[in-house]
């Protein structure tokens, strides 16, 4: 495809990507910009990290399941188009955010989202068919994943987390985030998105941040459209504990 108006690399498993994917998708229809939504993998770029030390409990499932999912969605790439990745991710989005949390089935091995029973339904919501959910265990895909998620930090360098969105690309500025725990109106989200790329494109510009974060207003946090969501203090775009 051409040169999009906005690449987005995203890890399915991440709220706050989850969260500005959604900011991105109403710019997008009010803007008429192209979104090309690229993979970065959270379990990969954190590869050499010693999950038990620095992060809590269950993240490196979370993350497994988060890569699994990226297997699919490279899968479904390959036969259909970068335009399928975009309606896969919302259906698991959707699936994984916008729904009541379901953690019944998760072990400390497996998060439940990296599962057949999991990703099928997904694919089917999205118009795809299930028999891609087979690239879940398909590990030829990670170099792929982990290429891209490079080329993503190559454009931010590498203290940074998901989403990274490279706008204007090739020559066009790259930015971790920007971060948002709650939805814009739509009558703002263009006017929010004006003011990021305007700081964003000044050539000295370096770096605008706060480790305290309100939990996203998500079904799956248990917090509702209409309210704020508890503070939580994130470290290096986790809730790193560094132990």
């Amino acid at each position: 495809m051409s040169d999009p108006d906005i690449r987005f690399y995203f890890d399915p498993v991440c709220p706050f990507a989850w969260m500005t994917s959604k900011w991105v998708r109403m710019v997008a229809r009010q803007r008429d910009y192209a979104v090309e939504w690229r993979f970065i993998s959270l379990r990969l770029i954190n590869s050499n990290v010693d999950y038990d030390a620095q992060f809590p409990e269950g993240y490196e499932a979370g993350h497994t399941a988060g890569l699994r999912l990226l297997r699919v969605a490279a899968a479904v790439r390959a036969d259909h188009g970068p335009e399928a990745v975009g309606a896969l991710y919302a259906a698991l989005g959707a699936r994984i955010f916008d729904s009541e949390p379901d953690t019944s089935r998760d072990t400390p091995e497996l998060d439940h989202r990296g599962t057949l029973e999991f990703v099928q339904p997904a694919l089917a919501a999205a118009g795809l068919d299930p028999v891609h959910a087979s690239a879940l265990e398909d590990k030829s895909w990670d170099a792929l994943i982990r290429a891209e998620g490079e080329e993503a930090l190559a454009l931010t360098g590498k203290d940074v987390g998901t989403p990274i969105l490279h706008f204007e690309p090739p020559a066009g500025v790259a930015f971790f985030g920007p971060v948002i725990s709650r939805l814009p109106r739509e009558e703002d989200a263009a006017e929010l998105w004006d003011h990021v790329v305007g700081l964003a494109r000044f050539p000295g510009f370096a770096e605008l941040k706060r480790s305290l974060r309100e939990r996203p207003q998500l079904r799956s946090f248990g917090v509702t459209e209409d309210e704020a969501g508890l503070q939580e203090d994130w470290h290096g775009g986790s809730r790193r504990t560094h132990k």
